[in-house]
């Protein structure tokens, strides 16, 4: 029993002496031709670090759909509509949706309120796209967003000068209005406060009462260049609407959670328009959850189809290391005959071929992890987007790039491990 123990110690110990032996042997090879290791690193380096980068983008760009979502949707409400689906439909299954479903008025959302505003708070809510003007300047396409003073709560607008439109200053129809800050930028120059001053809407003066918190462009469209205005005076100069969209939220202190307000919603509208049971809804709705699924699918199927591409560039890595292995087992053939014949196994010439092989490919991908990294954080400095490294893509990188370094070294190693050691050492 002790020689058993005796013999598994010192092949425990042998075998550390000889992965010593096979590391200290590939850093003396990797440092001898240090231009020739440099390059055999680049691909698997170049290989890392975009993966690292192309994760962190994604990641990125989910991080900034959310918070642009939660920004100009509300983290907590949800919106009714006669067709509010986000994407994945045909043109044929719209049209189909437009006869199907019913207008949604300003009248329903009145009837809303009164069924269900114990326990939740609603808003209509209109848009239109026109030029505003103010002393001569004008600012082209600024989105006008007619809705109720609930608006504010519903969407947790933060205002960060002045106030959001009052109850009162909507059922009297007033012309005042909460700007963007496009429009404060670009009609009220200076560091000056807008509040209180004029500007124009279709020949209507509106009075600045408030300017909301600057939200950024959201799939391409500044939403800071927006006024929003007193859902009456919205009807006064646009007209009556065909269909509004409405806008709902649990009511503060209510207990009624999203889903339940929601439910209680669908169950008012589908009795106002006389529904059966088990027909489906005439009518759409859409909250934050939906429209984060749907953004989360985009950037899955993007990741599934660009993360495969940048794996390409490892693979081909891959194949730079194989072939400066096997030139190295053909230069070493002499020094490979010279440890074969002086006792050295089979398993020490492939360790120390694959142990050569494993550590530039290790060393590629933790240069690469950084360099991705590195280029993640001065990419975000420039465009003003957090690229988030996330923990997935790194240990992906650093597994595929390992893959790399055992896949590309075995058949140099097991090449250079059958050498007969005779004719090894005829070699010149």
């Amino acid at each position: 029993m002790q020689g058993l123990v005796s013999d598994q110690r010192d092949s425990g110990a042998d075998f550390r002496y000889q992965l010593r032996s096979a590391i200290a042997l590939a850093w003396d090879s990797i440092f001898a031709h240090k231009l020739r290791s440099f390059l055999t690193l680049l691909g698997v380096t170049i290989g890392v670090a975009s993966v690292i980068i192309v994760g962190a983008a994604i990641d990125g760009l989910g991080t900034y759909a959310k918070t642009t979502t939660a920004k100009a949707f509300g983290s907590e409400s949800y919106v009714l509509a006669q067709i509010a689906q986000v994407g994945g439909q045909t043109r044929k299954q719209f049209l189909e949706k437009l006869k199907r479903n019913r207008q949604l008025k300003l009248v329903d959302e009145r009837y809303l309120q009164n069924v269900n505003g114990a326990t939740t708070i609603y808003s209509p809510y209109r848009q239109s796209a026109t030029d505003i003007k103010r002393n001569g300047q004008t600012l082209e396409d600024t989105s006008i967003l007619g809705a109720s003073a609930n608006l504010a709560d519903i969407r947790d607008l933060g205002i960060v000068d002045g106030r959001f439109f009052s109850a009162t200053e909507e059922q009297s129809g007033a012309y005042v209005a909460t700007i963007g800050d496009d429009v404060k930028l670009n009609l009220f120059p200076g560091s000056g406060s807008p509040l209180g001053k004029i500007f124009t809407v279709r020949g209507y003066d509106f009075v600045v009462v408030g300017v909301q918190e600057r939200l950024g462009a959201a799939f391409g469209r500044s939403q800071d260049n927006a006024a929003y205005i007193p859902i009456s005076t919205f009807t006064r100069i646009f007209g009556p609407a065909q269909s509004v969209q409405i806008f709902g939220r649990p009511r503060a202190g209510s207990g009624v959670t999203l889903q339940e307000s929601l439910d209680l919603s669908r169950v008012a509208l589908r009795t106002r328009f006389h529904q059966k049971p088990g027909e489906a809804d005439r009518f759409e709705f859409l909250t934050p959850d939906a429209i984060q699924g749907f953004i989360d699918s985009i950037l899955s199927l993007v990741a599934a189809v660009v993360v495969p591409i940048t794996l390409i560039s490892l693979v081909v890595g891959g194949i730079v290391i194989m072939n400066i292995m096997l030139v190295s087992v053909t230069e070493r053939t002499r020094e490979i005959g010279i440890r074969k014949s002086l006792g050295a196994r089979r398993s020490d010439i492939m360790m120390q071929i694959l142990t050569e092989a494993i550590i530039m490919a290790g060393s590629g991908g933790a240069i690469g992890v950084a360099l991705g990294a590195a280029t993640a954080a001065v990419a975000s400095a420039l465009v003003g987007a957090e690229l988030r490294i996330s923990p997935g893509y790194v240990l992906l990188s650093v597994f595929v790039s390992g893959a790399v370094g055992v896949i590309s070294g075995w058949y140099p190693a097991s090449r250079a491990s059958k050498l007969d050691p005779i004719v090894a050492l005829r070699a010149d």
